[in-house]
């Protein structure tokens, strides 16, 4: 009886697809939905065991599948439609799942223990009428309170929260989370320009000999040859002043650290 309604189906389909490609009429392509929407049922059988969405919103989105696949369908090629429409039914389930999921990935495992963390808690609280400690809920479970623990923190940071969101900071005032964590690059920055005054202060205790070569060679990325033409004098000399002052801001720096 299953394979001659499935044939049955089958060349129904077929029959209102011929007509739906001369017509371009939309009934004809609601009756092709209604016929096969038993094919969106299906697959959201298989995904509502593996996922927190309800079945009739898998439905809803398995149907925009099925519909994209009546719209692309050729009837000439001769394949059946079910084969063709299941891959596009399953694509849009996996992509609004894909879209809809949580931005921290959590182990199936601990996805599973946390529904029944609820469900138990709510028969715990129905049959004592207080609601139970984490140490009776991990008993229930058997598992152990550092597990639980751990699963309801993942459970409860797996969105993300908003730096716009409102904090109280003084208890008087409201200011946005962003503006109270701390930016590394703004740190990074503050350290770089106190590092330039204390070097300036340093390179302030040189000759100005020597204070020249430095910055000659340093700063302005001229070779030793460059400098000794600059300045007028020789390498030797420039070589020397180099070791001297590099000494001396190290004696400097060092002594300021401690």
């Amino acid at each position: 009886m299953t394979t001659l309604a499935n044939e049955s189906l089958k060349f129904e389909t077929l029959h209102l697809f011929q007509e739906y490609r001369t017509s371009g009429n939309t009934k004809l392509r609601n009756q092709i939905m209604e016929l096969n929407v038993g094919l969106v049922r299906k697959e959201s059988h298989h995904w509502v065991g593996q996922c927190l969405e309800s079945y009739e919103d898998l439905v809803q989105v398995g149907c925009l599948g099925l519909l994209r696949a009546i719209e692309r369908f050729n009837v000439e090629k001769g394949s059946a439609f079910s084969s063709f429409a299941i891959p596009y039914i399953r694509g849009e389930i996996q992509h609004y799942l894909r879209d809809k999921g949580y931005c921290v990935r959590i182990p199936r495992r601990w996805l599973e223990l946390g529904q029944q963390a609820a469900t138990e808690t709510k028969n715990f609280q129905a049959r004592f009428n207080r609601q139970p400690t984490e140490s009776e809920v991990a008993q229930i479970l058997e598992i152990s309170l550092s597990e639980l623990r751990d699963i309801k923190l993942a459970l409860q940071n797996r969105e993300p929260i908003s730096l716009d969101i409102k904090v109280d900071q003084d208890g008087d005032s409201l200011t946005n989370l962003g503006d109270c964590l701390a930016d590394a690059d703004y740190h990074s920055f503050q350290l770089s320009q106190e590092d330039q005054i204390r070097l300036q202060q340093a390179m302030g205790q040189l000759e100005e000999r020597t204070r020249n070569v430095l910055e000659f060679v340093f700063l302005h990325d001229l070779t030793q040859r460059e400098t000794a033409d600059q300045l007028g004098i020789s390498v030797i000399t420039v070589s020397r002043r180099l070791k001297k002052g590099l000494k001396v801001l190290q004696n400097s720096l060092m002594a300021e650290v401690f």
